[in-house]
């Protein structure tokens, strides 16, 4: 919708004559008068509102930049969709290690993680406008009701953004002026119960106004019902497993808990029933399936998506991106990719063997002997094959080769340009330093991209919410509210769809590891360990990698268990209580002396 944004525009203007705006208006800018009367201003207006929510993709860049971020060269712009794995237990970093250092230092007082504030306000402010105005232009009653309903769910969306990193925000749902008394010009907080329930009304009231298919990238009723289960469902955690502090500026009652699951479920239960949306099973080759279920455009689990079109934006007015640069084997051309590096501790503690049962990938088993990596690998399931890539993967009609030394006569050589025999020391995917694993990530890739060019060249759409996710929430509500035989039916078609054999029982641990397992490296796992307040945990453990020696005489692999892969064998990980909360900074508090810190940042 971003390129729609420029296009409708640029039409708006050329419609009207040299007379029409020396005689009407200004020529620096466009009057509200042009603008509210007109049907394709008044849409350029929303799809600029779509254009700058980069939010939806992860990408949290510090400073306003006018347009989308990832058309220029910012670090979160270019590889915002895969830093927040960085943050999470999924994956360490292979190009820049900007948010992953964050495991090792935590979180001050300065903030600079998953920002999302001035960006966010500059949005609702926009949305407050159109909210406010689209009611007296001339556009029909049933188109105005639906363009209202979309403003509504991107509010909607940038205070869900918001709460879940700060906890209560100020709830501003007007255009401020300048005139307007100093306590509405500088708001204070809202409490988060107060974000949660107005996220959660205004999409009760706003997805029956939406159409049931929605251009791509823009709000249907099933968006704005998906965004309703997810900000229910994290609410419901909050109220659950966290604590109420600052009068309630964090935190919710746990008694609110099961009224917020049942929000959740109820949201989720009506995509299931209504049915527009299903799981995208359309292939007998599960790996294939899953593959292609975040390649095929326009697929049925697809629910809301930003769209991409493989085009520069700047040169051709594109919506292309560049994941396939960031997140492809390396080495390109700039010798970058494979941001994301999975750690050999989260890929044991996550995907199972065809049977349901885990692998045996602990340090005693994989030293053991010497493996032929179709063995090493036997069995697993194929959302494993779909989602990671490793030595051996097959890759543009070749195959990975990450071997990291060759053993020869008991000698590891390991020359950057070396060979023995024809065989290269290192194997092309090895020839990087930094943290190192010896996994990728596959999901989301594109083979017949070349990754090679740092063009916006990538086409995929990234996928915002899709139906797994209603399933997966609707599991983990239902789970809650006692109905474990719905729960066990919701998690069994994840996994039937997946090829992995069905449970025969059900509890939160394994609805816990469904979700990780099926939304891994999409974006989720971080705020999960923050919602169900396991963070402190599982964050502060150190992870493991695996290196690839390839033995000469045999053409079979020794492995290598790599301990503490992050931040070196000294450095431990922090994650403390109070960084379930990002702090509000102490420059916004600063300039808003109504604004509250929260606790224990100093």
């Amino acid at each position: 919708m971003k390129k729609i944004y420029y296009i409708v525009l640029l039409g708006t203007l050329t419609t009207l004559s040299c007379k029409d705006v020396l005689d009407r208006e200004p020529l620096d800018r466009i009057s509200e008068n042009i603008v509210w009367n007109d049907q394709n201003a008044i849409l350029a207006h929303l799809a600029g509102s779509y254009s700058m929510m980069s939010v939806l993709e992860n990408e949290t860049p510090e400073k306003y930049v006018g347009i989308r971020p990832g058309v220029g060269w910012t670090v979160e712009g270019q590889v915002g969709a895969t830093l927040i794995n960085n943050l999470s237990d999924e994956a360490t970093w292979g190009m820049y290690p900007n948010w992953a250092d964050f495991r090792n230092t935590g979180i001050t007082i300065n903030g600079g993680l998953l920002e999302w504030w001035e960006n966010a306000y500059i949005i609702i402010r926009q949305l407050n406008d159109f909210i406010a105005q689209v009611p007296q232009s001339p556009l029909s009653d049933d188109l105005k009701m639906s363009l209202i309903a979309e403003a509504r769910f991107l509010r909607a969306y940038n205070y869900f953004s918001m709460v879940r990193r700060y906890g209560g925000v100020p709830l501003i749902t007007k255009v401020q002026k300048l005139t307007d008394p100093q306590e509405e010009l500088y708001p204070s907080r809202n409490s988060e119960k107060e974000l949660y329930d107005f996220v959660i009304q205004e999409m009760n009231e706003a997805s029956p106004l939406l159409p049931i298919k929605a251009e791509s990238g823009r709000a249907s009723r099933y968006a704005a019902l998906t965004l309703l289960s997810r900000a229910a469902l994290y609410a419901g955690s909050i109220a659950e497993y966290g604590t109420v502090q600052l009068d309630g500026l964090l935190g919710m009652p746990s008694t609110e808990a099961r009224a917020y699951y049942q929000k959740s479920y109820d949201a989720s239960t009506l995509i299931m029933q209504e049915g527009a949306h299903g799981l995208y099973d359309v292939s007998s080759d599960k790996v294939k399936n899953f593959r292609d279920l975040f390649l095929v455009k326009g697929n049925t689990e697809a629910i809301f998506v930003v769209p991409h079109d493989g085009k520069d934006m700047i040169a051709s007015g594109g919506n292309g991106w560049r994941y396939d640069f960031i997140q492809g084997p390396l080495p390109n051309a700039w010798f970058n990719g494979n941001q994301n590096m999975p750690y050999l501790s989260f890929i044991a503690s996550t995907f199972e063997k065809k049977d349901g049962t885990a692998p045996d990938l602990t340090t005693n088993k994989l030293t053991s002997k010497l493996w032929d990596i179709n063995e090493l690998w036997a069995d697993m399931e194929p959302r494993f094959f779909a989602s990671v890539y490793t030595h051996g993967t097959p890759w543009q009609g070749s195959t990975i080769d990450w071997h990291k030394s060759l053993k020869v006569n008991g000698q590891y050589l390991a020359d950057q340009n070396g060979a023995y025999q024809g065989t290269p020391h290192l194997g092309l995917q090895a020839q990087k330093s930094g943290p190192y694993t010896s996994f990728g990530v596959l999901k989301y890739l594109d083979e017949t991209k070349n990754n090679m060019s740092a063009d916006f060249a990538s086409s995929q759409d990234w996928i915002v919410f899709r139906y797994a996710e209603v399933l997966l929430n609707h599991a983990e509500a239902a789970y809650k509210l006692d109905k474990h035989d719905e729960a066990l039916l919701a998690i069994n078609a994840i996994r039937e769809r997946a090829g992995v054999s069905k449970r025969t029982v059900i509890n939160f641990e394994l609805i816990q590891k469904e979700r990780k397992v099926e939304l891994a490296f999409e974006g989720s796992r971080y705020w999960d360990l923050r919602r169900w307040r396991i963070a402190t945990d599982v964050l502060t453990k150190r992870e493991t990698g695996l290196r690839y020696m390839l033995d000469f005489a045999t053409k079979k692999l020794e492995l290598q268990v790599l301990e503490k892969v992050d931040g070196g064998p000294n450095v431990s990980a922090i994650f403390e209580d109070h960084h379930y909360y990002l702090p509000i900074t102490k420059a916004r508090t600063q300039q808003n002396t109504r604004l509250v810190e929260n606790p224990d940042y100093q």
